[in-house]
């Protein structure tokens, strides 16, 4: 079988080999799934005087191997020097997820992000090959991480459900300034496909990830619901 036409979402493969699964507008993403899901250091901005991430790339925390994942360099959202990191390994084309992020996460966002009570890292786990690209895009986006990723989580059932999501995710790109030329230079970024490769099995060998989304705050997994409740009981715990 010609290695073009594979569409590999378990197994180590080359970044142009995954990621033209995608170019077919008949082909859909394998969706193999994982539980839930079926499945700079330097702030920029400072609210009075709480310093804020702004989506910058920022050293570990710590020497915990939860806060150093491997093959990926977090960026995060939150306060410099909050006490509590809350990290979520998110999949752009989990429902949960996209619910997550439509509901109870602009609540946590307002109540502990924006007043810099948590640090809070949204780190990639790829289910599948439509998850790869947008991850490849945010990952390119720079600073622009966390904008990106919303746009992709908010319109999830248009470009999942599109006739060609290839396109239709490099029409969200676009938004962003993304050419088609730099399109295609991410799409087949093999370092970078490495970096999610190996952030995804770390996740799954090392830290007992069974879905998306996961939850770890300050190095325990959240086992708890995922609605601002129960997210805001366990982060008033260790505050």
């Amino acid at each position: 079988m010609n290695r073009r036409n594979l569409l590999i979402a378990g197994t180590a493969a080359s970044a142009s080999v995954l990621l033209y699964g995608c170019s077919s507008g008949s082909e859909e993403a394998d969706t193999e799934t994982v539980g839930q899901a079926d499945v700079s250091t330097d702030p920029s901005s400072e609210t009075g005087s709480v310093a804020l991430y702004d989506g910058s790339e920022i050293e570990p925390v710590n020497d915990q191997p939860i806060n150093n994942p491997d093959g990926w360099v977090d960026r995060a959202l939150g306060g410099v020097d909050a006490d509590v990191t809350v990290i979520e390994y998110v999949s752009p084309t989990c429902p949960h997820c996209a619910a997550f992020h439509a509901s109870a996460y602009p609540q946590i966002k307002e109540a502990y992000i924006d007043t810099g009570a948590i640090r809070f890292i949204a780190r990639p786990f790829r289910r599948n090959v439509l998850d790869l690209a947008v991850f490849m895009v945010a990952a390119a986006g720079g600073n622009a991480y966390y904008d990106i990723l919303a746009a992709y989580m908010a319109s999830q059932n248009e470009w999942m459900s599109a006739e060609n999501p290839r396109e239709a995710i490099f029409a969200v790109a676009q938004q962003f300034g993304f050419t088609q030329e730099r399109f295609e230079e991410i799409l087949t970024d093999q370092e970078l496909f490495d970096g999610l490769e190996a952030t995804r099995e770390q996740a799954l060998n090392e830290f007992g990830l069974t879905g998306t989304p996961t939850f770890y705050i300050n190095g325990d997994k959240y086992e708890g619901t995922y609605d601002f409740e129960g997210l805001s009981a366990a982060i008033e715990e260790r505050a």
